[in-house]
């Protein structure tokens, strides 16, 4: 396999927006941020030619063509699973979901593209039991009858027109990964202490749907989707489009007391399926969440994440995937970046994949 290089475009492909950065490492522990850009998706892309048009349009605001690219992708018909097993080698449980995914997952997996993992991010490149482990330079033996792994799959067909559109671009596309699991990705790297020591959950917002992620000391523990996204809430904010989108934001910002009102109740459903499942967490395992990390366009509200938190009666917060990266950006997209970054863990996520592997 050749060497990666030191550099690389992350891109998160959103179902309203292309967001993407551009990371360098620099040694073996710096990171620079070169420059980010997002660009709002107008109409829905139903072929590779139309995801090619808006990607060439985000990768030459980013500058970067001809450079690899890492891709995070929201997709609401792909499959993301955490599944109980035997120790089984990565490649052999690869092979039996492909050939019998009914009897490992309770679904048929013939249309879909997958990969597996270890749930524990400690694991993900270890190998069978009785190994050595490089980092701590003793062999490992594992006690444990089963394993938890994490299953991801996109349509093939999904995979194809992402592949045929990057070709188009003629971009390098070295990684393509949901984009879950790049936000848990960015989280561990931008905070490793909370990472590796504490449980928590990350509530990643997007416009046709929410993700929930909790993880504890290093394991991806829950992941789900929420049928509940920007899209719905605005849609509540102008009543189904009575009202401009822009005129409703802007009233949500100057705390218009009706919008306010709007805005709390149509937030509930979200805030119901959140604390569902911290419930179902909290009932599996003798740990608690003492605080929620928010991401998404959403997040920029402080309304938004002062109702989740009077909701939930924990602090929910937003969180920046790029806490541990220098920041070497022109002037004013420097300035913007603060308002930015809530919206970036995917992309983030996508390029630390690229650049730490």
């Amino acid at each position: 396999m050749a060497k990666r290089g030191n550099s690389v475009i992350g891109v998160d492909l959103g179902k309203h927006a292309f967001k993407g950065v551009v990371l360098q490492r620099k040694g073996d522990s710096r990171y620079v941020l070169t420059n980010y850009a997002k660009r709002e998706v107008a109409h829905e892309l139903t072929s590779a030619d139309d995801l090619a048009q808006e990607l060439k349009a985000l990768l030459k605001e980013l500058g970067g063509s001809g450079k690899a690219c890492a891709l995070g992708v929201s997709d609401p018909d792909a499959l993301l699973r955490i599944v109980e097993q035997p120790e089984t080698p990565v490649e052999l449980l690869l092979g039996a979901l492909r050939f019998n995914g009914l009897m490992v997952l309770n679904q048929d997996c013939k249309e879909f593209v997958l990969d597996c993992a270890h749930a524990s991010a400690n694991r993900r490149t270890a190998g069978t039991s009785g190994e050595t482990d490089s980092a701590a330079g003793n062999v490992q033996v594992s006690t444990e009858t089963t394993t938890k792994y994490l299953v991801a799959g996109m349509l093939r067909a999904n995979v194809k027109q992402i592949s045929d559109a990057a070709a188009k671009v003629r971009t390098s596309a070295e990684i393509l990964q949901l984009a879950p699991i790049c936000s848990f990705n960015a989280f561990e790297f931008a905070y490793p202490e909370i990472f590796s020591n504490d449980a928590f959950l990350l509530l990643d917002m997007g416009h046709v749907q929410s993700t929930v992620l909790i993880g504890s000391k290093q394991e991806l523990v829950l992941v789900r989707a929420i049928d509940y996204g920007g899209k719905n809430l605005m849609q509540a904010l102008s009543a189904d489009g009575a009202l401009e989108t822009n005129a409703a934001r802007l009233m949500l910002e100057q705390n218009d007391a009706g919008m306010t009102e709007t805005c709390r109740t149509s937030l509930i459903r979200l805030a119901t399926e959140v604390r569902n499942s911290i419930g179902f967490f909290e009932g599996q395992r003798e740990e608690s969440i003492q605080r929620i990390f928010v991401s998404g366009g959403l997040a920029r509200a402080e309304l938004v994440l002062q109702t989740l938190s009077d909701e939930l009666g924990l602090p929910c917060e937003i969180w920046d995937p790029l806490e541990m990266c220098e920041v070497a950006l022109p002037a004013a997209k420097r300035q913007a970046l603060p308002s930015e970054f809530v919206s970036l863990n995917v992309a983030c996520g996508a390029a630390f994949e690229y650049l730490r592997n």
